[in-house]
C-alpha cells in the first residue's frame, strides 16, 4: 500500500470545515477540483444494509464522505476505503479524523485495477461504490483531470470494478451502488451470473419526472430474481426535499430499498 500526500494546510488556518452533511452531524473537507459529495454519496450509504460488526468496503471513497456517513449511522461498523488520487485520499483521511472515526473508518491509497496486497488478503460483509458516472463514448471529458477521473469511465472501468467486487465479498455479501439510468443496462449484464437478487431502485427528481439515477443492490451468489422497486421522489415544490428524502439526506435515516 503506498500512502497519499499530505493534506493541504486549511487556508488561512481557519478550522471551520467546508460543508456538513447529515444536518451537520458530519463535517466534510472538499477539495477544489475533482468530484464534490453531494446527495448521493449520502444515498449511497443511507442505501448499505450494514449492521454492527460489517466490514464494509468502499471503492473510489473520493474524500470519503458516503464512508462518513455510513459510520456515523452504523457505529460498530469497520469501513475501509480505496482511493486512486492522493489529494482525494489525504482529504479523507483528514475528514475521517476530522469527525473522530479513525478508529472504525481507514483510507486506502491505491488503484482498483491494481489494489493493495493487504486489501485483497480480505473480505467483507458489504461493498458500496458511486462509480464514475459518464462513459467515455457518451460524454466528453472536463479539462481538470481530477473532475475528469471523478465523472468518466473509460471502456472496461466499470466490470473491473465489479470483479473486484465479487473477489472480495464474501458469499451472500451485498453489493450496493449508484449510478446514471443510461447505464442500467450495462450493469445489469456485468453483474449475472454472478450475483442475484438484484433491486433497482429508482431516484425520482420530482413525481412525474423521467427518473436519472438509481441505487442498485445485489446479492453475491444469490439466486433471487430482480425486483423493480417504487424508488423515492425527491423533490416537491421548488427545491424542497420531500420528507422521506429530507429524513434520509438531513437526518441520517436508513434508506431500505425492500424488506426481505
Amino acid at each position: 500500500m503506498r500512502d497519499c500526500a499530505a493534506p493541504e494546510p486549511v487556508p488561512g488556518g481557519d478550522p471551520a470545515p467546508a460543508d456538513r452533511l447529515l444536518g451537520g452531524r458530519v463535517v466534510l473537507w472538499q477539495g477544489e477540483a475533482g468530484r464534490r459529495a453531494g446527495s448521493d454519496a449520502v444515498l449511497l450509504a443511507a442505501a448499505v444494509p450494514a449492521e454492527g460488526g460489517d466490514r464494509i468496503l468502499e471503492l473510489g471513497s473520493g474524500n470519503g464522505a458516503a464512508a462518513l456517513c455510513l459510520a456515523w449511522r452504523v457505529v460498530a461498523a469497520e469501513i475501509v476505503g480505496l482511493e486512486i488520487a492522493d489529494d482525494a485520499c489525504a482529504l479523507a483521511r483528514r475528514n475521517v479524523a476530522a469527525n473522530g472515526f479513525g478508529g472504525r473508518v481507514a483510507i486506502l491509497a491505491g488503484d482498483i485495477a491494481d489494489p493493495p496486497p493487504d486489501l485483497v488478503a480480505r473480505s467483507f460483509d458489504q461493498v458500496m461504490m458511486n462509480p464514475p458516472f459518464f462513459p467515455r463514448r457518451l460524454s466528453s471529458a472536463p479539462p481538470d483531470r481530477a473532475r475528469a477521473r471523478a465523472r468518466i469511465a473509460d471502456p472496461g472501468m466499470l466490470a473491473g470494478w465489479l470483479d473486484l467486487v465479487h473477489r472480495l465479498l464474501r458469499p451472500r455479501g451485498r453489493l450496493t451502488l449508484i449510478l446514471r439510468v443510461e447505464r442500467l443496462d450495462e450493469v445489469l449484464a456485468l453483474l449475472r451470473p454472478r450475483f442475484g437478487g438484484i433491486l433497482v431502485y429508482p431516484l425520482w427528481p420530482r413525481a412525474g419526472q423521467p427518473a436519472k439515477r438509481f441505487l442498485l443492490q445485489a446479492t453475491r451468489g444469490s439466486g433471487r430474481p430482480l425486483r423493480l422497486l417504487p424508488g423515492l421522489v425527491l423533490h416537491g415544490a421548488g427545491n424542497a426535499y420531500l420528507p422521506a428524502a429530507e429524513a434520509v439526506l438531513r437526518q441520517g435515516a436508513p434508506l431500505v430499498l425492500a424488506a426481505d
